[in-house]
């Protein structure tokens, strides 16, 4: 199965549906920080969740409930650089237990992974939404009905094409 992501619209199945991505667009990735959603066909390595705000999400792919101390980190000075974390952590890494929602849940591209290129930038997510599809820093953003029905039918083999 391929989920496709073009002109702020993401499709999958039968489904078409708003999303929002960075704020420069999609294109080529160059550094951290760029707020380019890289263009590429990516696999979704996990699926990061708030258990005490999506109690019973179904999936077929890997799932991990966010503890308050989880965190990404986003420095390329650490070894850490584009993988989850624990705070306290000396680097500088993004918090994923918010108060906001846009992280209850996380489906985790391997974009810059294997291997890790120091600041070619990290953290690539499709995540929940803001209300007004406010872009984002480099992810891609669906409403969180709409990622809860994606997540019922993807699965291990599913491709993520960005263009």
């Amino acid at each position: 199965m391929h989920i496709l992501i073009k002109n702020k619209k993401l499709s999958f199945k039968h489904y078409k549906v708003k999303c929002a991505v960075g704020k420069r667009g999609i294109g080529i990735k160059r550094k951290e920080g760029d707020k380019i959603t890289p263009k590429g066909q990516f696999k979704i390595l996990n699926i990061l969740y708030r258990k005490d705000r999506v109690p019973k999400l179904v999936s077929k792919i890997k799932k991990k409930p966010i503890k308050k101390n989880f965190g990404w980190c986003d420095d390329p000075k650490s070894k850490s650089y584009n993988k989850l974390i624990k705070f306290p952590f000396k680097h500088s890494a993004e918090k994923l237990f918010r108060k906001d929602n846009i992280y209850d849940i996380i489906l985790v591209l391997n974009f810059n992974s294997k291997p890790v290129n120091k600041n070619k930038g990290s953290a690539i997510f499709i995540h929940v939404a803001k209300r007004n599809y406010k872009n984002t820093l480099g992810c891609i953003a669906v409403n969180k009905i709409n990622l809860i029905k994606m997540i019922r039918i993807i699965d291990n083999s599913t491709v993520v094409k960005i263009s």
